[in-house]
């Protein structure tokens, strides 16, 4: 009894630092996948507040002697970065909005009747060149008078809402329970009254993620806003880009200017994450 007492006790012991050892590798994992992407934010804030001269010293220097909030000073002073932010904000919430009017009938549309070819027609539209688009979509906006114009920038950005918000949603969709349709036919309820009443609530999450991550794709979107936006409608990523001269690089603006453009997006994805994981784990499990 005793040395199988011992056994036990070896056997557990043994698990538990195998428990330890896989959780210090995964965490290890982590910080090998995550290092890179938080040294690239910390030298972009490190250069924000930084002289120019401490900014092209050589070897560089990671931590500034002497921090200063010039940079932004700077660029509130130079930009019009409060028009930028707005114009952003425009663009990002009318073109998930719209990607959510239009997408969530369609995923609905696509789960329920199995239409395949046209999930994957969505699917091939996506993963077509963006400037195959964007030079078609100039002329005819310069043609009808839409250039500089909100409406025009919202259209340009469903090419990455819209499919994001069709094809994850799919997904939700098709693990609902074909009996609670049926239940809902018997009791007198159409499709859409399906779709509204019970769909809707039952992929709730799904729809809370979707939204987030169509809403931050659009805010970081530059290569169809460099093309269709104009002076007035510029966004933010745009207007970052519109900061690099010929002449010089003043690094000092162009990282505060890119601190803000980034920060808010990390924020809300930090205080959303529990809401994306939990949305795209959604109904992950059937059963």
């Amino acid at each position: 009894m005793v040395n199988g007492d011992a056994g036990r006790h070896r056997r557990l012991n043994w698990h538990r630092i195998q428990q330890r050892v896989e959780r210090i590798g995964f965490y290890l994992l982590v910080l090998l996948v995550a290092l890179p992407a938080a040294f690239v934010f910390f030298w972009m804030l490190s250069l924000s507040v930084k002289t120019q001269v401490e900014s092209t010293a050589y070897p560089p220097i990671f931590i500034p002697r002497a921090p200063t909030l010039r940079a932004y000073a700077e660029v509130f002073a130079k930009n019009p970065f409060y028009k930028y932010t707005v114009n952003s904000l425009v663009v990002g919430l009318g073109s998930t909005i719209l990607a959510l009017a239009v997408g969530l009938p369609a995923a609905y549309s696509i789960a329920r009747w199995k239409q395949q070819r046209l999930a994957l027609g969505i699917l091939v539209a996506r993963m077509t060149p963006g400037l195959s688009y964007l030079v078609p979509w100039f002329i005819m906006f310069k043609r009808i008078g839409l250039t500089d114009n909100y409406l025009s920038l919202i259209l340009t950005h469903l090419i990455i809402s819209l499919p994001l918000v069709i094809w994850v949603m799919i997904g939700f969709f098709e693990d609902l329970p074909s009996e609670l349709e049926d239940a809902a036919r018997v009791d007198g309820c159409t499709t859409f009254g399906f779709f509204r009443r019970i769909a809707l609530p039952l992929t709730q999450p799904g729809i809370v993620a979707t939204a987030i991550l169509s809403f931050i794709f659009s805010w970081n979107n530059f290569f169809v806003s460099v093309i269709i936006a104009g002076p007035n409608t510029r966004t933010l990523p745009v207007a970052v880009f519109n900061m690099m001269t010929y002449e010089e690089i003043n690094w000092g603006p162009l990282a505060a200017a890119a601190t803000m453009v980034t920060l808010p997006v990390l924020i809300m994805t930090l205080f959303m994450q529990r809401q994306i994981v939990s949305g795209l784990t959604f109904g992950a499990v059937k059963g």
